[in-house]
């Protein structure tokens, strides 16, 4: 049977999602955990990979195991077995032909800045000195929307077959003592969302004009973009499935 996992985790100690050699990733302590208390080899397919530091709020993978008696408490093993910056929502039996990866209609990330230097939020925030201009970064953002060629945002060496994205919200709000930027879009490429940060910044601080994004998307090229930003202050929020897979909540 196939079973989607909701999960989230704290990035700081991990090189990202995906399992590599010689570098712990969330998707080796998840596997690890579910292998011994299923007691068979256990292999997720996560929604997308995460870099180095990043954080999710919301994650998905799937994986396949003959049944399982009690999700609820499966969960609750799982949560004792792992460590602290990962914790597992919930365990859902889906359709047999359920991708976690392929069948997400789209994703949402948020990147926080703070314009406020503070000891206790420097390692989930990044500390931005100069003034920013809230108002033009959001001009800037509102000509990321739409269907796009975004190759000038994306890790250069990066195997994909198309850099088009379809970014359907892209936004910067001020929350407390930060400001929020939010993006949601169909897929995202590498890097993607840590260069657009950097870039927006750039208008903020006055580098770059509003007018010249024009110029970076067009020009397909990384060294037209910003900076990439830290990892440390980027969290993947949400992650959507068509009803028959996993129904939508308020939460």
């Amino acid at each position: 049977m196939r079973y989607f996992v909701a999960f989230s985790y704290f990035g700081a100690a991990y090189h990202g999602w995906q399992i590599q050699p010689n570098a712990i990733t969330v998707q080796e302590e998840l596997e690890k955990a579910f292998s011994t208390l299923l007691r068979e080899k256990i292999s997720l397919m996560g929604a997308g990979r995460t870099d180095a530091g990043v954080h999710a709020k919301q994650m998905y993978a799937h994986f396949n195991v003959a049944t399982i008696a009690n999700e609820e408490d499966l969960v609750r093993r799982l949560n004792s077995f792992l460590p602290d910056d990962i914790a597992v929502q919930n365990i859902i039996n889906v359709p047999e032909d359920a991708h976690a990866r392929f069948n997400a209609t789209e994703r949402t990330y948020e990147y926080w800045v703070t314009q406020h230097k503070n000891p206790f939020t420097i390692p989930t925030t990044y500390y931005v000195k100069q003034e920013l201009n809230i108002g033009k970064m959001n001009q800037a953002a509102a000509l990321l929307l739409g269907r796009q060629d975004f190759e000038c945002f994306s890790k250069s060496k990066t195997d994909v077959k198309t850099f088009y994205c379809n970014v359907k919200k892209a936004v910067w709000e001020q929350k407390e003592d930060k400001f929020v930027f939010t993006i949601t879009a169909d897929r995202f490429l590498r890097n993607m969302v840590r260069a657009i940060v950097g870039t927006l910044l750039d208008v903020g601080t006055g580098k770059i004009t509003v007018d010249h994004m024009h110029t970076v998307i067009s020009s397909k090229s990384r060294a037209e973009a910003g900076t990439s930003v830290p990892a440390k202050a980027l969290y993947l929020t949400q992650v959507l499935y068509p009803e028959n897979i996993i129904k939508k909540t308020n939460g």
